[in-house]
């Protein structure tokens, strides 16, 4: 078996393209141009890299993009100052504060600071709760991006055994939350999981967000399964490569993600489409 391939950049360039739509419309018959503004502190070379990404993207759509990079040694009084204004910039919709921050800063007091209408990455722990409780005002973009993937895909999770192995705030909770919600039987592991292989053998669906490339190899993914690989990682060689193998994954997996190409462009488009949202929440048009 050879899987087929879901392709993130495919997709992400229709739901932009889709975005870019609804963007001119709420410009022009409400006068609002949904913003987002990124806060960068210090000089990360992945972050700087993501950060202009995502600028590169909102101006594409038509999003009004604003960047704003602090020197490494901002105080956190400093930085929450920022945040509070911009909570209260009826221009701004959406507020992203890249992770991760210098050791000084206190990554949760900064995410509680902003305002969870304008909290596009959905970290706030209000939005986390809404997540739990199925009726989340945003979805993290990484795992809103993989059920849009799978929803492109017609795989039916009603009834599904689905599998994250990561089990972290940004991905793997939301993810098996959003899954969940879906009608999915979810196992969700971590690092302490004993027999990692049995339970990826039951999947289903199998998403991996672990950080680790190759943990996932063939024979420990179930014939005809899904499989989203929501890692990136740098390989021995110095390319990019994901948390499977994908080689020997392929062969037996029904579908898989690649990566590069696969989650990674549907992170950013779903970063729009939440901040289109939050603009659209503030002319009180009904989602």
């Amino acid at each position: 078996m050879s899987a087929r391939i879901i392709d993130g950049k495919k997709l992400s360039t229709a739901i932009k393209a889709e975005v870019a739509e609804r963007v001119a419309k709420l410009k022009q018959t409400h006068g609002i141009q949904a913003g987002l503004t990124v806060v960068l502190v210090g000089e990360d070379p992945a972050s700087q890299v993501y950060v202009r990404n995502k600028g590169l993207a909102c101006e594409a759509a038509g999003l009004k993009s604003e960047i704003i990079r602090l020197p490494a040694d901002t105080t956190e009084t400093k930085l929450l100052a920022l945040i509070t204004r911009l909570n209260q910039d009826s221009s701004v919709h959406g507020i992203l504060v890249q992770l991760p921050l210098p050791a000084h800063l206190d990554e949760h007091k900064v995410i509680e600071t902003i305002a969870p209408h304008k909290d596009v990455d959905g970290f706030h722990v209000s939005n986390a709760g809404m997540l739990m409780t199925g009726k989340p005002l945003f979805a993290p973009c990484t795992p809103y991006g993989v059920m849009k993937m799978l929803e492109s895909e017609n795989v039916s999770l009603r009834g599904a055994e689905a599998v994250v192995v990561g089990a972290s705030n940004i991905v793997g909770k939301p993810m098996a939350m959003l899954l969940l919600a879906a009608g999915a039987t979810v196992t969700l592991c971590n690092s302490k999981t004993r027999d990692l292989a049995a339970q990826t053998r039951r999947a289903d669906v199998l998403v991996a967000a672990v950080g680790r490339p190759g943990i996932i190899t063939g024979d420990m993914v179930k014939p005809g399964a899904v499989v989203i690989d929501v890692g990136i990682n740098r390989g021995a060689d110095g390319k990019l490569c994901g948390d499977v193998d994908f080689a020997s994954a392929s062969e037996v997996a029904s579908a898989i993600t690649p990566v590069p190409g696969g989650v990674g462009p549907m992170t950013i488009a779903m970063l729009l489409v939440n901040t289109l949202e939050a603009a659209e929440r503030s002319a009180n048009i009904s989602l």
